[in-house]
């Protein structure tokens, strides 16, 4: 296992396309955070009763411990965008036949596809750290007394985790099965953008939210929207809650699952 984590990260290392889509998740996080923190902050330091009467309601979702479940609702949108670096991985192991030279070099098909395991848990570690560090900041630079439970919501930090490697897996799925990098894009954002999300609307309003088990949608709902926003619907709020322990379940079958169908796949497909 050593052996494939050190290769995988001199692959990394080496590919530029890479490091330019983590500079860009490092900037989109932050960024897409202080968005709706000027937001917030427009809304609650009005000079007036109705600004002082918004903070009232609202709270100050951007300090702990709410910090790390805004945060990681907000970065969540940006998933996207390490799962075209994955999808990239996969494919040019494809297009320059890197997988047949694995297996010429004496590695099993099963060490092939582990080693592309350890390249989506290795993007998930690290937007997971970059989430992390951007939630650390501004629930500190927003903090406005001392409280002691600044930790009491840190277990977000497992559920981003745990999202970020379910959808980036969901993404290896489709550039291992397409392995054509432009069309194994085009297909996942088809999918991530407008195909999943037109099921889920469709199933909230005519089928009993069916599309709850769609497969992002799975994980998605382990980070339901921030207290702040679930005000205005505190009774659906406290139901999404009470679902994300189911989410989580479904999510770790599901992604055990894809990497098994993976498994099965690569043993037995040609070397082509």
């Amino acid at each position: 296992m050593t052996t494939l984590i050190r290769t995988e990260w001199l692959k990394m290392k080496k590919y530029n396309a890479f490091w330019w889509i983590m500079i860009l998740t490092a900037l989109s996080y932050p960024g897409i955070n202080f968005i709706f923190y000027k937001i917030y902050e427009d809304i609650t330091s009005k000079p007036s009763r109705a600004g002082e009467l918004a903070k009232m309601a609202l709270g100050n979702p951007f300090s702990f411990p709410e910090a790390w479940h805004t945060v990681a609702y907000f970065s969540s949108w940006f998933i996207f965008i390490p799962a075209v670096v994955v999808i990239m991985f996969i494919s040019n192991e494809y297009s320059f036949r890197t997988h047949r030279q694995n297996i010429i070099d004496g590695w099993s098909r099963n060490q092939f596809i582990s080693s592309k395991l350890v390249d989506v848990l290795l993007i998930s570690v690290i937007i997971t750290m970059l989430y992390t560090a951007v939630a650390l900041v501004t629930g500190f630079s927003n903090q406005e007394r001392l409280i002691t439970d600044n930790w009491s919501q840190a277990y977000y930090i497992g559920l981003f985790a745990l999202q970020t490697f379910a959808q980036l897996s969901i993404a290896f799925l489709i550039g291992f099965l397409i392995r054509k990098s432009f069309m194994a894009l085009g297909v996942f954002l088809f999918y991530y953008i407008i195909f999943e999300n037109i099921v889920v609307g469709f199933g909230k309003v005519y089928a009993n939210d069916i599309g709850r088990y769609m497969p992002l949608e799975i994980s998605d709902r382990m980070i339901p929207i921030p207290a702040f926003m679930g005000k205005i619907d505190e009774e659906g709020y406290e139901k999404s809650l009470s679902l994300i322990s189911q989410h989580v379940i479904l999510s770790i079958i599901l992604t055990a699952l894809i990497w098994a169908i993976c498994y099965r796949i690569n043993s037995k497909r040609d070397l082509k």
